[in-house]
């Protein structure tokens, strides 16, 4: 786990796993976790970590319902975890989702941890909305289409995007379970607003991006749906995400979206 102060009032910490990412936002006195990192030993040292750097984290956000995002309440088991309308409803819908995908993960990486993942006691968020820390207020948008459900986290003092599974340098769009090209196509038409006001953009895997370079990949991002929608078996995918695992996302996209390739 590496842990990279993009602002002095916000942390971005990477797990050795996925380049996933957990953002600590402080104002004031008040800091708050969104999402979170993979391995037990990464959430067993996140609290020192962050309590040396001067966040004292008293709240937990996580941006959409995939169990990798969830894993906060581990670091934290004292604190709620708030989520978006959309995702209350898909933990109601599919209880026990979370922790069995975790278990699978667990198996499959050798890995044990101390106590299961309990999400009893998550809060409901209105999405779109705000959200208060400390004095100041975070903004709250839908982002579906990776999955449908989620948000975006906004901290406009700060500069600072937070963005769920969305604008990654290191994977193209992805459609998860209930993920479509239009919802996804949508939700980065909303982003692009919100990154334009941002100064960094944290994307659930993957480094941070400054404005620019997270516009970019919101190009990228726009072209390679435009290719899905095409049914393209082969389209050309961006510099750094053409690799033959994300050919696998693109393949398992193109059946997600009942496409044949054409081409």
């Amino acid at each position: 786990m590496r842990a990279v102060s993009v602002n002095g009032d916000a942390i971005v910490v990477t797990s050795l796993l996925w380049q996933t990412t957990a953002t600590a936002l402080r104002a004031g006195d008040e800091a708050m976790l969104i999402d979170s990192p993979y391995f037990p030993d990464e959430l067993e040292v996140l609290p020192t970590v962050l309590a040396q750097a001067g966040f004292e984290v008293n709240a937990l956000l996580a941006t959409h319902g995939d169990f990798d995002h969830l894993l906060g309440r581990l670091a934290f088991p004292e604190l709620s975890l708030g989520v978006a309308e959309s995702t209350i409803l898909r933990l109601q819908e599919k209880p026990g989702e979370a922790q069995r995908d975790l278990r699978n993960r667990d198996n499959e990486h050798y890995v044990t941890r101390p106590r299961p993942l309990g999400l009893a006691g998550t809060q409901s968020l209105p999405v779109p909305g705000k959200l208060g820390l400390g004095a100041e207020e975070l903004e709250l948008q839908p982002a579906e289409g990776h999955t449908d459900e989620g948000m975006a986290v906004f901290a406009p003092w700060l500069g600072v995007l937070v963005a769920g599974d969305y604008l990654s340098a290191v994977e193209i769009p992805m459609l998860g379970p209930g993920g479509t090209v239009a919802e996804y196509r949508a939700t980065l038409t909303r982003l692009a607003a919100l990154v334009a006001r941002s100064e960094t953009v944290v994307a659930g895997h993957g480094p941070p991006s400054s404005r620019e370079q997270a516009l970019r990949l919101l190009d990228e991002d726009m072209d390679y749906l435009t290719a899905l929608e095409r049914g393209e078996g082969r389209p050309r995918l961006p510099a750094g995400r053409d690799n033959t695992h994300q050919r696998k996302v693109h393949s398992d996209n193109l059946a997600r979206c009942g496409g044949a390739a054409s081409r």
